[in-house]
């Protein structure tokens, strides 16, 4: 990495990773909403590692470009055209490759401009630091600004005798620079896949082998459309009531019973983001700058409370819709368009206590759920 980094950057990598890698433990704990063993874990774990797999992107492409930026005043995540750039890049690394010599070839190259220039060289870094980018990013998956969807969980609803999925995929919205994770339970109807998925007696069809998870709808015939709409609906900017309507009325087969959408940010870190005056000049006295980070992630799910059933008349025909239900008599859950939400807020202890100290807490943490991190254990509920 280039020497020539401020140590701001360098902090500001060291606190997202500290903060990734405390969201991931949390992800361990069998007490925690989102442990890795339900469905909403599973679901987050490998949009976690993705997220992790692009901040070490970054970190690597900062060794040999001249402008990173980060939504410093907002997410506190890095900017929406550097996810694009991630993107594009990881298109066209093996070609980029191909044009960069081999590792060992540039340290050799190094060691002997050292020696015979006595000077650091610089541009031989550069190089290295783009290699190692490139090699980085093709390593794995990466947050892309769009996730295509997989179904992750088939079952049966014996009431309605139809099959239901659980679906999932990711998006950056460009506006905010959050990351968001959806996940979506859908019953279908169609004829054709409730004949071949559900039994006489209203089970899965075990003579059906479903490798899951399934890349796409595990309807075939509506994966792709399902694809087009995802990318379509999955801005910040729509509620999740707005989304699930959206598919209830687009898909006559498909029958929307609980939508759920994880927003990951804003990210607080001391002397970079600016998201928040208060926190930060409090997160800044922190002793050690690698606890000097919050991390607050809220969890948005609607859910339908009936189904009215199709009408067929002589004229014409109205598809089954859903009714979803949402919390009026809650002010901030009838904003976000849900049937209820939970804010959480994960901090180090050294960061809680500065927060407790100042007596802002309270203040700070407000109605979100707090998970302190200790060492390598996560105190939650303090």
């Amino acid at each position: 990495m280039n020497t020539a980094v401020p140590p701001a950057v360098r902090q500001y990598f060291a606190s997202i990773r500290a903060a990734l890698a405390g969201l991931e433990l949390f992800l361990g704990e069998r007490n925690s909403p989102l442990y890795r063993n339900t469905v909403v874990g599973e679901v987050i774990v490998p949009f976690l590692a993705r997220l992790k797999a692009s901040v070490a992107c970054w970190e690597n492409r900062i060794g040999f470009v001249e402008h990173f930026r980060i939504s410093r005043a907002e997410s506190g995540f890095p900017v929406f055209q550097s996810v694009l750039e991630l993107e594009n890049d990881r298109q066209s690394a093996e070609k980029r490759l191909a044009n960069i010599p081999a590792a060992d070839a540039l340290r050799e190259e190094m060691v002997d401009f050292i020696l015979r220039q006595k000077a650091f060289p610089e541009a031989l870094q550069a190089r290295m630091a783009e290699r190692l980018y490139l090699e980085q990013i093709g390593k794995g998956d990466i947050f892309s600004p769009f996730i295509l969807p997989e179904t992750i969980r088939v079952a049966v609803n014996p009431r309605t005798m139809r099959p239901y999925y659980v679906v999932s995929w990711g998006a950056f919205d460009g506006s905010q620079t959050l990351p968001m994770v959806y996940m979506a339970t859908i019953e279908d109807s169609s004829e054709d896949i409730v004949r071949m998925l559900v039994t006489e007696d209203g089970r899965l069809n075990p003579d059906v082998d479903i490798p899951l998870p399934v890349g796409g709808l595990l309807n075939p015939e509506l994966a792709s459309r399902f694809d087009d709409f995802a990318s379509k609906n999955s801005a910040y900017s729509l509620t999740p009531v707005t989304i699930a309507t959206n598919l209830d009325k687009d898909f006559p087969e498909l029958h929307p019973k609980q939508l759920r959408r994880i927003v990951l940010g804003p990210f607080y870190s001391a002397g970079i983001t600016e998201n928040n005056a208060r926190i930060n000049e409090i997160l800044s006295k922190v002793r050690k700058s690698e606890n000097a980070w919050l991390l607050t992630w809220t969890v948005q799910e609607v859910f339908s409370k009936a189904e009215r059933p199709a009408r067929r008349g002589f004229w014409s025909t109205t598809p089954a819709q859903e009714e979803f239900h949402i919390d009026t008599a809650n002010l901030e859950a009838a904003r976000m368009g849900v049937s209820a939400y939970e804010k959480h807020a994960l901090v180090p202890h050294d960061a809680y206590q500065a927060l407790y100290a100042a007596g802002e807490a309270g203040q700070v943490f407000g109605d979100y759920k707090v998970h302190v991190i200790s060492g390598n254990q996560v105190v939650s509920e303090v």
